[in-house]
């Protein structure tokens, strides 16, 4: 690119001393497959995760659910995405918000039936929308009935299914769950079961073939209705040590399991064999249905194994959830996935926030200032290679908001005795409009919703960003339009450099044309180099001149180069 005079508003030039790294189209070893593999959908989708409870209710009961997410399907295609994935709707114990499930082949009372299902399924379809279901293989609720009978019989076959230690005074590890405290209850007649979760939620033991049995049932029951594919929650869990041996290491009150060595109670090799099998059997319903895993290891070559291509099709990359607002940070955390997953030729699924995190216009420091680092932190995303997931509200630029402790709901307050706030606060029911319940609910509802929302929600809604061109919505709207248009940001060649404080992401080649990404992470201005077009500036205080955008700090910018010749 030609280096012209700067404007005189860029403060100053980048250095010239440069961190990259560089992905090729990311392609399957396996020959005889590849062309199918690398025309899937899933290997560069939007998704969209819906929090069901707080994405829209359809009954006026408070609780967002099935018919609610029915209504509201349309701004979904409009914004611009592939596909939803939505969290549980099963029967449950209501212990962990959906993720303790009574019953895998039925849907809660509350949130509708399985005929509802089948008409989401259908009408997503009908706008050019998939569908993804979250799966809950690690544990169950403990009023599901298996448990149910093996509390009553310790003899029986359903005692088999769970992780269970004979009676002792001590439990029989000092394994921690990750919600806080013991990860061991005792029963009434004293044995030991084991929660790496809640109480509520115990696990299960996968060396019992009835289990692999029973959720292959359950992926076939939801695959024959037409769903495209699963999230699967806890992917890496599954298999534990069979010695039940102690992990190594010390326990932090505050930590809680988070920053604990966990060799024997996660990653175990005997997990990747169902993964195998989960794989073959999904790909054997036609129309390219798929399979996600949460796998929260901080090693990403131990990550992305979830992904080789006989195993899972996709795999969250979590390193920019857990960055700070920071480019040294955020350019290991791409570069780092765009390694371990293309050794393995696999896409890489970027998630900036999920209904586990604070949000991120919270996390990168509140108020303007963060919002204008999250909506740059999108635009970054949104250019690389791969499959990004935008958990709902992100588009909307929703803060983490503070519930009153008479309020939460979360296990992880409660089990912390209050440590730790829990993750009520990025789960608040989404706002639609200025109205009442900020258009959450049915229209004529008087009913609150089931978390509360803040003062002035309804200024953040669908209804008023819509019909502001330079708010968070449409710069969403306007990103996923030209990712979706562009052949450079599509399947083609990708690189990062790290210039100090910004960070720049190019995509294309001669044939596609090429476009950069420019973010500044820093705190001064500073002036990028065009040639091209600005196809989209996060703020509007970005300006361009003679060759050069000046980019104020937190804020970022897409710009196309001509192809050559």
């Amino acid at each position: 690119m030609a280096q012209t005079a700067a404007p005189a508003n860029a403060t100053r030039r980048l250095p010239q001393q440069r961190q990259s790294c560089s992905a090729a189209p990311a392609s399957s070893p396996r020959a005889d497959e590849a062309s199918a593999t690398q025309d899937a959908w899933w290997r560069d989708a939007v998704v969209y995760q819906v929090y069901l409870r707080s994405f829209a209710d359809g009954d006026g009961d408070g609780v967002g659910d099935l018919a609610g997410l029915r209504s509201r399907l349309p701004h979904l295609a409009w914004l611009g995405v592939d596909a939803l994935w939505i969290t549980p709707h099963y029967p449950s114990g209501g212990a962990d918000g959906g993720y303790d499930v009574c019953d895998y082949r039925s849907v809660d009372l509350e949130l509708g039936d399985v005929e509802d299902v089948r008409l989401l399924v259908e009408d997503a379809h009908a706008l050019g929308l998939r569908v993804l279901l979250d799966v809950v293989p690690n544990h169950t609720s403990d009023q599901h009935p298996w448990f149910r009978s093996a509390l009553a019989d310790p003899d029986g076959p359903h005692a088999r299914k769970y992780v269970f230690a004979p009676p002792s005074e001590e439990p029989p590890n000092n394994w921690r769950s990750l919600f806080g405290g013991s990860a061991w209850s005792r029963t009434p007649d004293g044995r030991w079961y084991l929660h790496l979760f809640s109480p509520e939620q115990p696990d299960l033991d996968w060396r019992e073939p009835s289990v692999a049995e029973d959720f292959e049932e359950t992926l076939r029951f939801w695959l024959d209705l037409g769903v495209d594919g699963f999230r699967v929650d806890v992917a890496y869990g599954l298999f534990k040590d069979a010695g039940l041996r102690d992990n190594p290491g010390t326990y932090s009150p505050t930590l809680f399991g988070h920053g604990d060595e966990q060799r024997h109670t996660w990653d175990q090799p005997e997990v990747h064999a169902v993964w195998r099998r989960w794989r073959a059997l999904v790909d054997a319903y036609p129309g390219q249905r798929m399979l996600v895993g949460e796998v929260c290891l901080a090693d990403l070559d131990r990550v992305a194994a979830y992904v080789r291509p006989d195993e899972m099709h996709q795999s969250f990359a979590f390193r920019l959830l857990k960055s700070p607002w920071d480019a040294a940070a955020f350019a290991e955390g791409v570069c780092s996935a765009l390694t371990a997953f293309e050794r393995v030729g696999a896409p890489v699924s970027w998630v900036l926030g999920n209904h586990d995190k604070d949000r991120q216009v919270t996390r990168f420091g509140g108020g303007a200032h963060g919002l204008s680092r999250a909506r740059s932190a999108a635009m970054l995303v949104l250019a690389l290679p791969g499959s990004p997931y935008l958990y709902a509200g992100e588009e909307l630029g929703l803060p983490q908001v503070v519930v009153p402790d008479e309020a939460k709901q979360d296990p992880i307050f409660f089990r912390s005795g209050g440590l730790r706030a829990g993750r009520d606060g990025c789960r608040i029911p989404l706002p639609w409009t200025t109205g009442p319940a900020a258009g959450f609910s049915v229209e004529g509802s008087s009913v609150e919703p089931w978390l509360p929302q803040p003062a002035g929600w309804g200024e953040l809604s669908v209804e008023r960003q819509g019909a502001d061109p330079a708010s968070t919505l449409q710069l969403y709207r306007t990103a996923l339009v030209l990712r979706r248009e562009l052949r450079a940001l599509g399947r083609g060649p990708a690189s990062l450099e790290r210039r100090g404080d910004v960070l720049v992401v190019h995509r294309g080649d001669d044939t596609t044309g090429r476009v950069s990404c420019w973010v500044n992470m820093g705190h001064e201005a500073v002036a990028v180099p065009c040639d091209g077009e600005v196809l989209l500036a996060s703020e509007g205080s970005v300006t361009a001149g003679a060759g050069w955008v000046s980019l104020p700090a937190s804020t970022a910018v897409w710009v196309s180069a001509p192809a050559a010749g």
